[in-house]
């Protein structure tokens, strides 16, 4: 029986990678938290990776705080790039499969055509240049492991943007909500299910692949469809990026092609709304 070790399990696609491995009994799953797998302190994270000794490897740990970046990059390096070499070279040693999860963050956002895995890398914050290093120490390290870039997770878990706006909108009577970054949510179930089929796959064809879900919107439009699905009053207003500063800069355009892990690896990639459309039920029980 393969055993799949989760890094990161407490987070987001951790937490809904559990979920699904109800349905998946035929692996050994091992969800670790930040005690069991270690990414901060490199000195025993070989150590545990010994312990466990997993058949697969899939790292949703990382350092996601991205304003805070700015401040502790150091720590950001040592989590999204350093440990990630760790885990691709006891993973290239051992003849472990490696998935590796990373961001449409390692982008400038200057493009203004959905980005394939092939597309120039700029990354505008410490973040995004920290999780670049990690993918390009992984694939020097261990040319046979997968990377998926993906952007705007939000979950029935955890904090994030889906959860943050309901409970606004129903706290206020408006808000505003920057209009001018593009991209693609990622409802972090659809993840899991990708990441899962890969793993089923019969063939493993190492390198990089990009998934969100469908849909080509703005923060702005985001909220307004959280507003409709979650039927809110509260008014909705568009502003630039400009008038809400925040010390890491953001991409103003990051939307993902999903053409590549659709053709290599027939994964589904729903509509971002209809996506939202179940964690929201989710969310109201």
């Amino acid at each position: 029986m393969k055993k799949i070790l989760v890094t990161g399990a407490s987070g987001q696609l951790g937490s809904e990678l559990r979920v699904l491995s109800e349905n998946y009994s035929k692996f050994e799953w091992f969800f670790a938290d930040r005690t069991q797998i270690t990414l901060d302190d490199l000195s025993v994270l070989k150590n545990q990776l010994d312990l466990i000794q997993a058949d697969v490897i899939i790292n949703c740990a990382a350092y996601t705080a991205v304003d805070k970046a700015e401040s502790e990059e150091e720590l950001a390096d040592t989590i999204n790039h350093l440990a990630v070499g760790v885990l691709a070279s006891w993973s290239a040693f051992n003849n472990v499969k490696l998935i590796h999860v990373s961001t449409d963050y390692v982008f400038d956002g200057n493009s203004a055509i959905a980005l394939d895995e092939n597309s120039p890398t700029n990354p505008i914050n410490v973040y995004g240049a920290t999780k670049l290093l990690g993918e390009q120490l992984c694939l020097t390290t261990n040319p046979e492991a997968i990377i998926i870039r993906t952007s705007w997770v939000y979950s029935s878990f955890g904090n994030n943007f889906v959860k943050t706006m309901s409970r606004l909108m129903q706290e206020r009577e408006s808000l505003s909500v920057v209009n001018d970054q593009i991209g693609s949510p990622t409802y972090a179930a659809d993840l899991a299910q990708a990441i899962v089929s890969i793993i089923n796959h019969p063939n493993w064809h190492a390198g990089i692949y990009n998934f969100s879900n469908a849909g080509e919107i703005s923060w702005f439009e985001f909220a307004l469809a959280i507003q409709e699905i979650g039927g809110f009053d509260c008014v909705i207003g568009g502003i630039p990026s400009s008038s809400y500063p925040t010390p890491a800069k953001r991409p103003a355009y990051s939307l993902l092609d999903k053409s590549k892990i659709i053709n290599t690896y027939g994964v589904e990639v729903p509509d971002y709304k209809k996506s939202l459309r179940k964690c929201m039920g989710l969310l109201k029980g």
